[in-house]
């Protein structure tokens, strides 16, 4: 899969998943470091890449926009510990995959993970 990693989540999620066999990008890598989230999430979707942040503007953005791309893993919890987290994230991508590819906003917390479909009608 193909990832756009926020400033939120640190460079090594990035590194990790690419560690495990996907096309992932930090957006440091690619001078967006503060860039405006609307502007950060066109990037994501123009270069067909799912999102991964832990910023929820993420999720009101798409879910006011009718769109159905960039899909959107939005990380919460963890308690600070990073390693957990990425952790979760690679042990859940394979049964993530078809709604990601898809559209959709995946919330994963260190309890739960939640899908929710693209677009969302409001």
């Amino acid at each position: 899969m193909r990832f756009l990693v926020d400033e939120c989540p640190p460079l090594r999620l990035a590194k990790a998943l690419r560690a495990n066999g996907h096309d992932a990008t930090h957006i440091s890598e690619r001078g967006l470091n503060g860039a405006p989230d609307a502007e950060v999430m066109v990037a994501a979707a123009d270069d067909s890449r799912i999102l991964l942040s832990a910023d929820t503007d993420f999720g009101e953005l798409l879910a006011g926009s009718g769109r159905i791309a960039p899909s959107l893993v939005l990380l919460r919890g963890f308690g600070g510990r990073p390693d957990l987290r990425i952790k979760v994230i690679l042990d859940n991508l394979a049964q993530l995959e078809e709604h990601l590819a898809a559209g959709a906003i995946v919330v994963i917390s260190d309890t739960r993970i939640r899908v929710r479909k693209l677009p969302i009608e409001v």
